[in-house]
């Protein structure tokens, strides 16, 4: 299977980078591709697996391809179009252009060309090509839900460090993560993140021995203090950008059906904000917003928001009145009883079936005929052999020779007995 990790260096020269588009711009791209498929599957009402599936998809798709030679927003449509196929959550694809359409302005659907149904399914077979038809893709949430339950500690700031993990992992679909590390370390990383911002400090967990230094050196190994904060940083990056700060629209992308060399593509030089140094602090962070909306634990493995009282029982309703004290009334319904001068038939004897079924004998075995019993009549004759005249070939469409004997008459086959005496 392809290696779909990648260090810096190579994050630095892609594809777009080597086509004219400087790295902010490319982060800026690749931000607005992932939010674009977030907010186009949570109208569709997809599953944050299938959403988070499409956004893979998309970063990998762009680790070979450039952002000038593929509109962004079209190949995010393909995405997710083609996820919904892999998590079993398939939507149609003129659905998912329609979404698209009330998402996106009226300049930037223009990417969409003439027919946006056949740029999105013609961009599919190149999407399957250049990801290697590795469709399986593993993420953070599940590995966030089994660590969690390996901690111990006060349940309701366990919650809260959970929630406050499950948006850092949202999130972190718009950054290069999913290109750089595994989901596992992602998944420790965000949880030492929360744990951190929500002043929950892990002190015991279930299966701990004594060369575990830390809760997370029984699920991952050689996983650094240095690592752990550069991921941690790359998601606070996302937050430290000031919100006043309006960056200026790109102009469309060319449709592929327009893209030629009288056309050329021009991409404006835009410094992006994640550029800046990270000055959110744990005591100031911003509120955190969920970019997929998160339900109960019991439909799809998702924390719920809040915990549920089951200590009241439930009130239902009633729906229906209690029967009266004179319910039926008097003389309403008459009992009806058979008439006492019918007599049964008696039942039909029992046929023992003894001529076809054999009685089981309780008794001791036969005993074994010592010897077979003797022939009553003598055993048949064998066949005579038949000899052929000497010298007379006989061939199709030739008569026999002239002075050759005519063949012998056929012998006369006594009636054989086909049942052969005993021995």
């Amino acid at each position: 299977m392809p290696c779909w990790y990648y260090d810096k260096k190579e994050l630095r020269h892609t594809p777009s980078i080597q086509d004219g588009i400087d790295y902010e711009t490319e982060c800026r791209y690749r931000k607005e591709g992932a939010r674009f498929i977030i907010d186009t599957g949570t109208k569709l009402e997809l599953g944050y697996n299938t959403m988070a599936t499409g956004v893979v998809y998309f970063h990998r798709f762009y680790m070979f391809h450039s952002f000038k030679q593929f509109p962004r927003y079209v190949t995010a449509c393909c995405c997710l179009f083609l996820a919904g196929k892999v998590e079993e959550t398939p939507k149609k694809c003129k659905d998912i252009i329609k979404t698209a359409k009330t998402l996106l302005t009226e300049q930037k659907f223009l990417t969409f060309g003439e027919d946006p149904k056949e740029e999105v399914m013609t961009l599919e077979r190149i999407l399957l090509q250049t990801i290697k038809f590795d469709l399986q893709v593993e993420h953070p949430y599940s590995y966030l839900l089994k660590y969690a339950k390996c901690l111990k500690g006060d349940k309701a700031k366990l919650q809260k460090m959970v929630q406050m993990a499950w948006t850092f992992v949202n999130d972190s679909l718009c950054t290069t993560l999913s290109l750089q590390w595994e989901p596992e370390i992602i998944a420790v990383a965000l949880m030492y993140l929360a744990g951190k911002l929500s002043k929950f400090e892990v002190v015991d967990w279930n299966g701990r021995q004594p060369k575990h230094l830390r809760w997370w050196d029984m699920f991952v190994e050689d996983v650094t203090m240095d690592l752990l904060e550069d991921i941690c940083h790359q998601v606070l990056d996302l937050y430290s950008q000031t919100n006043n700060a309006k960056i200026p629209d790109s102009p469309p992308l060319i449709p592929s059906n327009n893209r030629g060399p009288e056309n050329p593509v021009i991409v404006p030089n835009i410094e992006s904000a994640s550029s800046t140094p990270n000055v959110v602090t744990p005591c100031k962070i911003p509120k955190i917003e969920s970019t997929i909306p998160i339900v109960a634990a019991s439909s799809n493995g998702c924390l719920p928001s809040e915990p549920m009282d089951t200590s009241k029982p439930m009130d239902l309703p009633g729906h229906f009145p209690p029967y009266p004290a004179s319910f039926p009334p008097a003389g309403a319904y008459q009992a009806v009883f058979p008439p006492a001068n019918i007599s049964v038939p008696p039942p039909p004897p029992v046929n023992p079936m003894n001529h076809i079924v054999p009685p089981i004998r309780l008794g001791p075995a036969p005993q074994i005929r010592a010897n077979p019993p003797t022939p009553s009549a003598p055993p048949p004759a064998p066949f005579p052999p038949y000899t052929y005249p000497p010298m007379v070939h006989f061939t199709p469409g030739n008569p026999p020779p002239t002075g050759a004997p005519p063949p012998p008459p056929l012998p006369s086959n006594p009636p054989r007995n086909y049942y052969p005496p005993q021995p």
